[in-house]
């Protein structure tokens, strides 16, 4: 699939590994992860920055692997879930920012355009969410 404002169609991306058993060397239980995961998201820590925290610091390569679930769905079964999607909450945030910019600096015309391609693209993950019930429908 070709991206949405730009006329790229690059294909270049990593696989997750087809076998679904947790790698040989791995030592850490399905409960120490899950330990692991609580704790990182008490702290504020978003859930991919928490699987690159496990990643890097715990030698956990792949948390669905060895727990089963991912980690929105260990966060999610432990109340511990934030209240909207990762991605939705830092295309909003992109637009503040870009919303205050144009506060001080009216006349950027990019800044306007890409304001209104960042809400296009809020736009269609709020319908998404929406459909898929992560969102409440009077969500605004």
């Amino acid at each position: 699939m070709g991206r949405m404002y730009t006329p790229g169609k690059g294909i270049s991306k990593s696989a997750v590994p087809y076998r679904r058993t947790p790698a040989s060397w791995v030592k850490a239980t399905p409960e120490d992860v899950c330990e692991h995961i609580c704790k990182l998201a008490r702290k504020g820590t978003t859930p991919s920055q928490i699987g690159v925290l496990l990643r890097d610091a715990h030698g956990i390569p792949l948390v669905s692997s060895i727990t089963g679930t991912k980690i929105v769905r260990v966060l999610r079964a432990n109340g511990l879930a934030p209240e909207i999607p990762e991605d939705l909450y830092f295309l909003i945030k992109k637009a503040v920012s870009v919303h205050k910019h144009l506060e001080r600096q009216r006349k950027d015309n990019d800044a306007k355009y890409r304001l209104v391609l960042v809400e296009a693209r809020i736009q269609r993950l709020v319908r998404y969410y929406m459909t898929t019930g992560q969102l409440p429908p009077t969500w605004k």
